[in-house]
């Protein structure tokens, strides 16, 4: 909004001076025969000078009238925030229209430097702090609330069911304020446009690392697909070693001959990583880590890497850090994204197939995606989650959307591997248009698992989930988080667009995720853990009560701490420049 008012002054300045300008040329071009002719000239001919110039004046007072009336709405358009994309170039045509004077407004049009990494990290700590309030207030109604029906007091739990009503309520219209603010800031086109700048850097870099000039002396990197895992976990172990390529600067290898999940391999589903070199060969070869002079090195799966380097998810490169911090609200999963998008480049056949899926199920906007995983996971990874829970967090999606338009159709794309759940969604919530398959998730059970249809589902799946506006899931899955990873490749900023019912983010095989705390905190509950300003903590999860669970690095205890008094320490790590790549201007 500053950078706007700005604008707006420096082009009401400008206009003011050329006005001026125009004012000046003309007196003297009619004034300035009368001075340098002789005394016996000046008669009638004065006359008719005199006449013309008085014409031309009350000519020019019009215009100036025209001019003032311009500038005046303008002003007013730029004082109210709705100075938009190309005005400028609308309001130099309108007053070379109305004065018949070409018009340049040097500097008035240079890109917008955007919002400075600081503000824009502080309002996206505001929008969580909100979040994280409520996550607290509303845990401690609920205590109260189960306290009232123990003591069969039934009018203390509805007051307080009516508080808790009320204070929802206020969190979504705080949240939508807050949103509306960041809309009117002006900054959007920025945000956008540094997305794209930013993204498109990376994958430049990773189409120069995987397409060396000569495949022969490349030094390269195998990686084979073979993992006994599913399908998330497969495609996070190919990231993984993507992510070690681009830190080794060596060329990856995806061995996929008899994947599980297709036995033709990786490039009958995604295009081939590389248009140059896909031989494995080279004159010498050596598991990880070999030596930099190694031609060609075999990775193991992370889970078997010995010794472990630092750049493993979740650290980010130090060259692009400061431009992550202050695009991103987690730019350690913005980071990974990027290699996702480079891997998951679909075939033809598996994006008009994708393309099919979503016409035929009138996927569109506004629309939820809901995964609940059960199965497998359930009583080993997982605790189970009733479609009801998921479900709280759809409608708060919702009633927070149409706060700001109207909402013609609730939408939920409901991906599950228990195929219960979708016509129980449908029956228990018929206000809501699901969509969904019950064959895919018949193909996700664990007997069925690695054929073709269940391949078509789980892309069907991902695609949607990522593809929704919001994610209602649990992190403890590996589809949830992946849908979640590729979802940023979508927005300039998706790290809110996400509802966890267990775990935070984190990758498999990951390094520590520590935060770093911005207040001191006295421990005053049992299971909590007191921390002073600047303490780095351990994390284990959010309990999304307002609480986090951690470990104090300095005092060495592990206990909970409040949510809002800590955030990430970003691991930063030098990774190569690739300065062979250039940085478009």
């Amino acid at each position: 909004m500053t950078m706007n008012l700005r604008s707006s002054n420096k082009i009401l300045a400008q206009a003011a001076i050329i006005l001026f300008f125009f004012w000046v040329v003309a007196l003297i071009l009619l004034t300035r025969p009368l001075l340098n002719s002789p005394q016996s000239e000046v008669s009638s001919d004065v006359l008719q000078r005199l006449s013309k110039a008085v014409s031309e004046l009350e000519s020019l007072k019009v215009r100036n009238q025209e001019l003032q009336w311009i500038l005046t709405n303008f002003s007013h358009e730029a004082q109210s925030g709705k100075i938009k994309e190309g005005v400028v170039e609308r309001l130099r045509s309108t007053l070379e229209d109305k004065i018949r004077t070409p018009i340049n407004f040097d500097g008035l049009e240079k890109k917008s430097s955007g919002p400075s990494k600081e503000y824009e990290v502080r309002r996206r700590a505001i929008y969580r702090g909100i979040q994280e309030i409520w996550y607290f207030v509303q845990q401690e109604l609920v205590k109260l609330k189960t306290k009232g029906h123990d003591q069969s007091a039934p009018e203390i739990a509805n007051l307080i069911q009516e508080i808790m009503n009320s204070g929802k309520e206020h969190e979504i219209i705080l949240l939508n304020d807050l949103q509306e603010l960041s809309n009117m800031e002006g900054h959007d086109a920025w945000r956008s446009t540094e997305s794209h700048a930013l993204s498109d850097l990376v994958q430049r870099r990773l189409h120069f690392l995987q397409n060396p000039v000569d495949c022969s002396k490349a030094r390269k990197l195998i990686c084979n697909l073979n993992k006994s895992c599913g399908y998330g976990c497969q495609i996070h172990h190919a990231a993984y070693c993507f992510i070690t390529a681009y830190a080794t600067k060596r060329t990856l290898i995806l061995n996929s001959k008899k994947w599980r999940y297709h036995r033709g391999g990786w490039e009958k589903v995604f295009l081939p990583l590389s248009d140059t070199c896909t031989d494995p060969s080279g004159l010498d070869r050596s598991n990880w880590p070999g030596t930099n002079e190694t031609q060609v090195i075999e990775l193991p799966i992370v889970d078997m890497l010995s010794p472990r380097p630092p750049f493993l998810p979740l650290a980010i490169p130090r060259d692009l850090s400061e431009r992550m911090i202050r695009l991103h609200g987690d730019p350690q999963v913005w980071w990974i994204g990027q290699f996702m998008k480079y891997l998951l480049r679909y075939q033809p056949e598996t994006q008009k197939m994708l393309d099919q899926a979503k016409e035929k199920m009138k996927f569109e906007s506004p629309v939820v995606g809901v995964h609940v995983r059960r199965t497998d996971k359930v009583g080993t990874e997982a605790a189970f989650h009733s479609i009801d829970e998921y479900m709280l967090y759809v409608a708060d999606f919702f009633d927070k959307l149409e706060m700001r338009e109207k909402v013609k159709v609730r939408r939920v794309y409901l991906a599950s591997d228990d195929p219960s759940v979708l016509p129980e969604a449908k029956k228990k919530y018929p206000e809501y248009e699901f969509l969904g398959d019950v064959s895919i998730a018949k193909g996700a059970a664990v007997a069925t698992r690695y054929t073709d249809s269940s391949l078509r589902g789980i892309l069907v799946d991902i695609h949607m989930l990522a593809h929704s506006d919001h994610l209602v899931c649990t992190f403890s899955s590996q589809v949830c988080r992946l849908a979640y990873e590729i979802m940023q490749t979508l927005h300039p900023d998706a790290s809110s667009k996400f509802k966890s019912l267990d775990d935070i983010y984190y990758y498999g095989g990951q390094g520590p995720h520590q935060q770093v705390a911005m207040y001191s905190h006295k421990a005053h509950r049992s299971g909590e853990i007191s921390i002073e300003v600047g303490d780095v903590l351990g994390i284990a999860g959010n309990h999304w009560d307002g609480y986090s669970k951690g470990m104090n690095e300095r005092t060495k205890q592990s206990g909970l701490y409040p949510s809002f008094k800590a955030v990430d320490k970003y691991n930063i790590i030098d990774f190569p420049l690739y300065s062979e790549v250039a940085v478009a201007a």
